[in-house]
């Protein structure tokens, strides 16, 4: 089993990047099943049914997303029909939307879990006991899991990873849009790394313009982050590969595409 999985897709300009190179990466990698963060594709903030529907079009199977869920308003009106659109599980209760979703592969079903961690973060619910409780309700069906937390703390993305090595398949971070160079097979089998890396500017701070951020650190006044939609751009990804049998992971590939580091055949 073969999973792609992109990293937070960033305004018009992460758009294009998945619609320009995903394609040529399922042609490449052969994936089963490619999984998209969204949280931040429309404008920076959130996502619209316009752009999960587009993402789909262009090759997702299922858009995850955090802390932005809830940016553009219109997400309230097509979330709970979003069949294959996740927010984070630990999102209070009487929130819209789901936190897991099971895709079929070939008759191999495939759960895709979302969390968000709490650590310079919305106390929101414990991702740990939630992540717990959705692992075992999961691996009554299936041992393909697949996790992206969504987190800021490096420390905390790296506690959720070694809590759930051996149960589940992947562990993946985003949310930091820098990608790390940890991604490693934990000791028990489930692939991990900290933060997977944006899609969209390259030449920005974080997607945004970097003028905007410059002008921030130096006058500490506070300013309008518009994102940088003229320079040059990236798409930064993982690509795991998961035994047949166990749904444990035997590989996992960091994936950057730059201007610095162009995407090869």
């Amino acid at each position: 089993m073969n999973i792609l999985f992109i990293g937070d897709v960033v305004g018009s300009p992460g758009r294009k990047m998945v619609q320009e190179y995903l394609p040529k990466l399922k042609n490449k990698f052969r994936p089963h099943l490619t999984i998209v963060n969204g949280e931040n594709a429309a404008s920076g903030k959130g996502i619209t049914e316009k752009i999960y529907k587009q993402m789909l079009e262009w090759g997702a199977q299922v858009i995850t997303m955090g802390n932005h869920t809830w940016d553009k308003k219109e997400v309230f009106d097509f979330i709970d029909h979003a069949k294959y659109m996740i927010r984070p599980a630990n999102f209070p209760e009487n929130n819209p939307g789901k936190g897991i979703v099971y895709i079929n592969i070939n008759g191999t079903e495939v759960a895709v879990i979302n969390l968000q961690g709490r650590t310079f973060l919305p106390a929101i619910e414990d991702p740990f006991k939630k992540a717990e409780q959705l692992v075992h309700e999961a691996r009554k069906r299936t041992p393909f899991i697949f996790v992206d937390f969504h987190a800021e703390a490096t420390s905390e993305k790296q506690a959720l990873g070694w809590y759930l090595d051996g149960k589940v398949s992947a562990v993946v971070g985003t949310h930091t849009h820098v990608q790390t160079a940890d991604e490693r097979i934990l000791t028990k089998g489930t692939a991990y790394i900290t933060d997977v890396g944006m899609t969209g500017p390259y030449d920005g701070i974080l997607g945004v313009q970097k003028e905007i951020i410059l002008r921030r650190f130096l006058t500490n006044l506070p300013a309008r982050f518009n994102i940088d939609e003229k320079g040059r751009n990236q798409l930064n990804a993982v690509f795991v590969t998961l035994d047949k049998e166990t749904g444990l992971a035997t590989d996992v590939k960091r994936i950057s595409i730059t201007p610095d580091r162009p995407f090869l055949d």
